[in-house]
């Protein structure tokens, strides 16, 4: 059996072959986290990690490309494209492996059809309709078996483009290598997780007609140290002391493009959240959602003396009782 350069997808994520598309996603951003390439610069063998993870992602994650590679192996692309399945005319049990490359395995099929079962040789005819038609029943394909064959169209692509905050909010540029062609995209301002980029032209080329399909990049968000998705809005927490938390107070909350003043009203709790309005994230058109702002009472840890005594004597005066309604709790 000759070499391949077969790559085990199902390996490369760390997941089984009959993982459900929900454990191959979290393997896939678990990965793609690591790996990434601004989390790693300069480091070519987390760059190396990282497409290949993109590219086990981009096969497993789409049901047809995941079906057509547990079936075919190293030659999915190939079955994908329009090369003849198992079963039909004369393909029962056929083992794929025992080839080193398609062109092997056509040579085989042409040895297996040709007229007068002579040595193979390799015809292909290029067509211009739209769709396969498949083996189905012939017996006789003469000197060329793809002479049945209508062409199949370009080939589109599928793959995982990780970004920071920062870049998806301000929108980037990002180098990507596909194959042993260098792309530039442009990434625009407001993308989230699940935004989908068309990178025209840059898909598979289709065997038959040679035209080539789409790339669509799929946005991954890394996570933020600070904020977070909550719906399309962002949300932030913020710590205040207890005092601005009892009398109120004029506070500093950081917003994607800088910071902002912040009225606290007096007498708020620990966990209320306050809304920004139009401080979150952009959209393509310029347009901005809310930033939700959680507020956290933290009580300091060191008192200077002053204070323990201004704590001391509120708690001598104070008639509040945080704990009225639980009084009558039981059983």
């Amino acid at each position: 059996m000759a070499t391949t350069d077969f790559k085990d997808y199902y390996n490369i994520l760390g997941v089984s072959k009959t993982a459900t598309p929900e454990e191959i996603k979290k393997a896939y951003r678990k990965l793609a986290r690591k790996y990434h390439p601004d989390l790693n610069p300069g480091d070519q063998e987390a760059e190396a990690r990282f497409k290949e993870i993109n590219e086990a992602h981009e096969v497993l994650s789409d049901p047809e490309k995941r079906q057509k590679y547990d079936q075919f192996g190293q030659y999915w692309k190939q079955a994908a494209a329009g090369a003849p399945p198992t079963g039909g005319a004369g393909f029962e049990g056929m083992d794929f492996g025992q080839y080193g490359s398609f062109d092997d395995f056509i040579n085989e099929l042409l040895g297996r059809f040709g007229r007068g079962g002579g040595t193979a040789r390799r015809v292909y005819t290029h067509r211009t309709t739209t769709r396969p038609q498949g083996f189905g029943n012939y017996t006789d394909f003469g000197d060329d078996p793809f002479s049945r064959f209508t062409e199949m169209p370009a080939q589109d692509t599928e793959a995982a483009i990780a970004l920071t905050f920062s870049e998806a909010f301000h929108g980037t540029q990002k180098r990507l290598q596909i194959g042993d062609e260098t792309v530039t995209v442009r990434i625009p301002a407001g993308v989230k997780s699940g935004s989908r980029i068309r990178v025209k032209g840059k898909g598979q080329i289709s065997p038959f007609s040679q035209q080539r399909g789409d790339l669509y990049l799929t946005i991954e968000l890394l996570p933020h140290s600070f904020y977070r998705f909550e719906g399309n809005n962002l949300i932030c927490e913020i710590p205040i002391s207890p005092v601005e938390a009892v009398l109120g107070a004029q506070i500093e909350v950081p917003t994607p493009d800088g910071k902002v003043t912040m009225t606290l009203p007096s007498g708020v709790d620990s966990g209320q959240t306050l809304r920004l309005r139009d401080k979150g994230w952009r959209d393509s058109k310029g347009n901005r959602t809310d930033l939700l702002v959680r507020l956290k009472i933290v009580t300091p840890k060191e008192l200077s003396v002053q204070e323990r005594e201004c704590y001391e004597k509120l708690q001598q005066v104070s008639s509040f009782n945080p704990r009225r309604a639980i009084a009558e709790v039981h059983l």
